[in-house]
């Protein structure tokens, strides 16, 4: 059987653990038989990025720039036990972050139905396609323990050489405490509300924002503001002509409406609301198993694609052990096709599509 010619390459993210020794079973079993494909390889196991100074992740997310489709299997996000078990050198960054600072855009995750699989919330009856801001906030936030009694102060220095505003943000009691200063752009936002219109427009969805700007009333309602704008001045009349509507939500509001909510929508969420949501919603349509997630660029040109799950440590272990396991796969197959289905419509090649 002659091999479908995939034209242009694909930027292939090796990971840790389950899910590296699944990945290598999809691509010899599923891929490679039969695609005629060049694969951008990067090894981001924790050892190599330990070995690198996480070089090798800044140089993938590179590579996905240049080439326009990355795949990535999940990686270990290192926590203190994880140093220790490996012995690194630090505490690096979740690559993921540091992919989705390089490329911006937004992280889409959908569940992927299956008719014989229940659901746990069963008036879900369409997808809840959750669209993650992925910038900034607490993922790419300065925080430290501040061991004993003393004053944080935020300076904010403009480049202008106009005068420094500064903050008093507290005053820290003799029993010490632990600080955090975050931030996003407004350009990151702007391109967060486009994709997500986009995203809404494509698959013909409302787009729901959501924020906690009664309580952050400068920073969430810079996002309600800034979606506000973009949605007026570049959106409005392709959602009336389609019959569609957008509206913001505060995110207690929107958790209690989308529990009674039949789905078919997408749910705006900032980068910490996205990673909690988006495992809500998995579980909800069945499993965490069975959830797409793809990193899509403002202008719908770049895509990475991955499963939305851990590296199933669990299992790991019992395979360390020489015991027989049996992981879902389904994500991580579904993480190679949405790249495929993407490269195909990139390169004009509907076989390639076809094929994922």
């Amino acid at each position: 059987m002659a091999k479908i010619k995939v034209q242009n390459p694909v930027v292939e993210l090796d990971g840790d653990e389950m899910t590296r020794i699944i990945w290598d079973f999809i691509k010899q079993q599923l891929i490679l038989p039969y695609l005629d494909i060049e694969l951008k390889y990067f090894d981001l196991s924790i050892e190599s990025r330990d070995a690198t100074e996480d070089q090798i992740t800044i140089d993938a997310a590179n590579a996905i720039k240049e080439h326009g489709v990355g795949v990535k299997c999940a990686t270990i996000t290192p926590d203190e036990a994880r140093v220790e078990e490996f012995g690194l050198k630090k505490m690096w960054r979740s690559p993921n972050g540091t992919i989705r600072n390089i490329l911006g855009g937004v992280v889409f995750r959908e569940p992927i139905i299956c008719s014989n699989i229940p659901r746990l919330v069963p008036g879900w009856t369409k997808p809840i396609v959750i669209g993650r801001h992925a910038h900034g906030d607490q993922y790419r936030a300065t925080d430290f323990k501040a061991p004993k009694a003393g004053t944080v102060t935020i300076t904010y220095t403009p480049k202008d050489g106009t005068e420094p505003i500064e903050y008093e943000i507290v005053e820290i009691p003799e029993g010490g405490g632990v600080v955090m200063g975050m931030y996003n752009f407004d350009e990151s936002i702007r391109d967060f509300a486009r994709a997500s219109f986009r995203y809404g427009l494509q698959r013909n969805y409302p787009v729901y924002l959501s924020t906690k700007n009664t309580i952050l009333k400068a920073y969430d309602g810079q996002f309600k503001d800034l979606f506000q704008e973009v949605f007026d001045a570049e959106f409005a009349a392709d959602f009336a002509a389609a019959g569609l509507t957008y509206e913001h939500r505060l995110i207690d509001d929107m958790v209690a409406a989308a529990m009674k909510w039949e789905g078919g929508y997408v749910w705006a969420c900032k980068n910490y609301d996205g990673d909690v949501q988006s495992d809500i919603v998995a579980q909800g349509f069945g499993s965490l198993g069975l959830m797409s997630s793809v990193l899509m660029t403002p202008d719908g040109q770049t895509v990475e694609a991955e499963a939305a799950h851990g590296t199933v440590t669990r299992h790991y272990r019992e395979h360390q052990k020489g015991n027989p396991t049996s992981t879902n796969p389904i994500a991580s197959i579904f993480a190679w096709t949405r790249g495929l289905a993407h490269r195909g419509k990139l390169d004009n090649t509907p076989e390639v599509t076809a094929f994922a």
